[in-house]
């Protein structure tokens, strides 16, 4: 994939650039969270309502939905200017590129919609007629993200929301029907941990996001802030953990500790390289950090 340029026009492996393939951890963490959460309480309440059925399926709609996002991004961030080939810092685009078709782009971002809520639709048998309610905010707002909401600043608040509260708490309400505020803190927690993967991304991006008018919250709040708000979202996480330890759950809390040591290393490296193309590997380094947290708060748990 080195020699980008002699990728074919919408061939194969255009499309699996454009569905960006490691971005997916960001959406299988919170449903493994979730999850995770659901089996432990099931088996502790004796309750026997587990259904992996149910769990793939929340599995498979957050990837779909991962993809669709990707998607609708590359798209919409390329008409709208955001993407520009010569500045661009961070990892190729599809669209901007060249190597998938606008027209073909658009089909893709329909056929994905369709296939997520297809795939989310037998939830209802699981969770009740609300899981298509869910599942129709969250068709909504992976279009608003990249259309409007992600241009004024409301990313972070809205990767909180929808890689956070709505995945964990849902792959909880499926199972159990039911949502403990020891779950909403547990999602909260997610919400904070994937948010680092943003930040730095718009920390990369500030100076261009700037130049097309895409006020991110790294863009309003300066330098300085943002990475003191990279620092502290990954160890406010951690110390949510605590959550876990009250409920009994002690590996749950200590073993994600890791977590937050990776993740003061990567903050220190984003201080010290600060501009430029090298923060991709902070990048990179807070996408793994992600999943060694929902790794190690699975195990903790069903430990």
């Amino acid at each position: 994939m080195k020699e980008t340029s002699k990728i074919e026009t919408d061939s194969l492996q255009a499309w699996l650039l454009a569905a960006r393939p490691k971005t997916l951890t960001g959406a299988a963490v919170p449903v493994m969270i979730g999850v995770a959460l659901a089996l432990v309480d099931s088996l502790e309440y004796e309750q026997g309502t587990f259904s992996w059925v149910a769990a793939m399926l929340c599995f498979l709609f957050a990837f779909l939905m991962q993809i669709d996002a990707n998607f609708i991004n590359d798209f919409f961030d390329f008409t709208n200017g955001a993407d520009d080939c010569e500045t661009r810092l961070g990892p190729r685009r599809a669209c901007a590129q060249g190597w998938v078709r606008l027209d073909s782009m658009k089909r893709a971002i329909a056929l994905t919609t369709c296939a997520a809520c297809a795939v989310g639709l037998p939830l209802v048998w699981f969770g009740g007629f609300e899981m298509i309610l869910v599942g129709a905010i969250c068709v909504v707002f992976c279009f608003l993200y990249t259309t409007h909401l992600s241009y004024l600043g409301l990313g972070d608040v809205l990767v909180v929301a929808f890689f956070g509260v709505v995945p964990v708490t849902m792959s909880y309400y499926v199972q159990l029907h039911a949502c403990t505020w020891q779950v909403l803190i547990a999602s909260l927690a997610c919400g904070l941990v994937i948010d680092a993967l943003l930040l730095v991304n718009n920390f990369r991006d500030r100076d261009t996001d700037r130049a097309v008018g895409k006020n991110t919250l790294v863009v309003r709040i300066g330098d300085d802030a943002s990475l003191a708000l990279y620092l502290c979202v990954g160890v406010a996480a951690s110390f949510m953990g605590l959550v876990f330890w009250l409920n009994g759950h002690v590996l749950a809390f200590v073993l994600p500790l890791v977590y937050m040591v990776l993740h003061v290393f990567t903050y220190l490296k984003i201080k010290r390289i600060h501009k430029g193309k090298a923060l991709n590997l902070c990048l990179g380094e807070t996408a793994r950090n992600i999943f060694i947290y929902g790794l190690t708060v699975a195990l903790g748990l069903l430990l």
